[in-house]
């Protein structure tokens, strides 16, 4: 049976000093740990590789399913757990939900993993 994680509200960005620059509390850890599971799945970084490539910047759930050759089923539960991450937004048009990545969050995670301070 998987390990269950506490449940924390994730879908605020991240704000917090790089890694380096000292010793992190464990809440905050947490909190980044369960931002980076959303993204530890080839097909869900592809899916972020794909809605930031998007010159409309943005794509729906169907054509982002055909571009990773998975269900939309799949697909859905992808773009769901990294919108409860914060990673993507969406907005519902009629039958079809439409998904953007969040630059911001997404450059945040990278200013905590920076090397330096």
């Amino acid at each position: 049976m998987p390990k269950t994680l506490p449940v924390v509200d994730i879908s605020a960005p991240i704000c917090c000093a790089p890694l380096a620059a000292g010793v992190m509390d464990a809440g905050t850890a947490l909190e980044l740990a369960l931002r980076l599971k959303a993204l530890a799945d080839p097909a869900r970084i592809q899916l972020i590789s794909i809605l930031m490539a998007s010159r409309p910047g943005e794509a729906s759930t169907g054509d982002l399913a055909e571009a990773v050759n998975l269900s939309s089923a799949t697909v859905s539960h992808h773009l769901g757990q990294l919108k409860k991450a914060g990673l993507v937004s969406s907005e519902r048009r009629g039958v079809n939900a439409f998904y953007r990545a969040e630059p911001g969050a997404l450059e945040a995670l990278r200013g905590v993993l920076a090397t330096c301070c």
